[in-house]
């Protein structure tokens, strides 16, 4: 009875494999994190020691030029800022409602119209009218040339994250709860809200993070349907900054003018100093999924 009573409740690894899970997770998040070490050491380095002796972990000689270049247009930085998380921050909340939305029904067994819907997802995954039908219809039919409703409309419906989410319900939400929602006078609405969406916010907390990077680091659709400069996003404002900034380089290089400005255009820091002003945000949205990702991975081990 003394051993039972003071046995463990669970059994550990051995000392040699703890040792090695350690050891194998310490060399994934080095490998994760030094690219990020790298390229903050590339935008802080001198853009002529970068072209002698290439990357280094450390700058042989710290140099902000690239940043200074960065922000010498700073009002129009900041307004793509500002585009762009107007953008992420509308359209991922409305993109997870509606993904919701869309799967709750499909996943109810009672909903007589599922198997249309789910052909419908599956034949979007399938076949694309192209980018010439995509082009016409928001310009000419829907008129949203240089309308940040452009920037956020084609990314609200994804079948993947629907599909997704639907196998979700199936396997998290149990169907008792939603009939002992309706035997206490709860509405469809109420019990989607109240029931539905606080047991699965894993899943939508996933969605979500996926969906904030696509917006986050969108550029093509400000290409297509913006013509206002106040209304590009951040990455297309980069974009354009390193193309001109190439161009420059490229076609007065070797007389006095293009040394000159390859000196005041340091291009390879510069293209490492916009990957770390685009990606700051997003190492800051990170954490507030995190406790749902573990969430999610520890609830089918709850569910009896």
């Amino acid at each position: 009875m003394t051993k039972a009573n003071h046995a463990k409740p669970y059994q550990t690894l051995p000392r040699t494999a703890n040792v090695v899970i350690h050891f194998f997770f310490i060399l994934m998040s080095l490998v994760c994190i030094l690219p990020i070490v790298l390229i903050v050491a590339i935008s802080l380095s001198d853009e002529k020691l970068l072209t002698l002796h290439g990357y280094k972990f450390w700058p042989e000689r710290f140099d902000t030029s690239s940043y200074h270049y960065l922000f010498t247009n700073s009002t129009t930085l900041i307004k793509a800022y500002g585009v762009t998380l107007t953008v992420t921050l509308v359209g991922t909340v409305l993109a997870v409602l509606l993904t919701a939305l869309y799967a709750y029904p499909i996943y109810r067994k009672d909903f007589p119209f599922k198997r249309a819907f789910n052909m419908y997802l599956l034949i979007t995954m399938l076949f694309s009218g192209g980018l010439v039908p995509f082009y016409l219809l928001y310009t000419n039919y829907l008129h949203l040339r240089d309308s940040l409703i452009a920037l956020i409309l084609p990314g609200l419906s994804n079948a993947f994250y629907i599909f997704i989410t639907r196998t979700f319900f199936q396997q998290t939400v149990p169907e008792e709860m939603i009939e002992s929602g309706k035997l206490d006078g709860a509405s469809e609405w109420r019990i989607f809200f109240q029931l539905v969406i606080p047991i699965s916010l894993p899943v939508l907390a996933t969605i979500g993070l996926f969906t904030t990077l696509i917006y986050w680091n969108d550029w093509f659709n400000s290409l297509l349907f913006i013509n206002d400069t106040d209304k590009y996003s951040l990455q297309y404002v980069m974009i354009q900054m390193i193309r001109q900034a190439e161009f420059f380089k490229t076609q007065l290089a070797g007389t006095g003018v293009g040394l000159l400005i390859q000196q005041a255009v340091p291009t390879e820091s510069l293209r490492m100093a916009m990957v770390v002003v685009s990606i700051g945000p997003i190492l800051f949205v990170y954490p507030f999924f995190q406790k749902y990702f573990t969430k999610g991975l520890t609830i089918g081990a709850i569910k009896g």
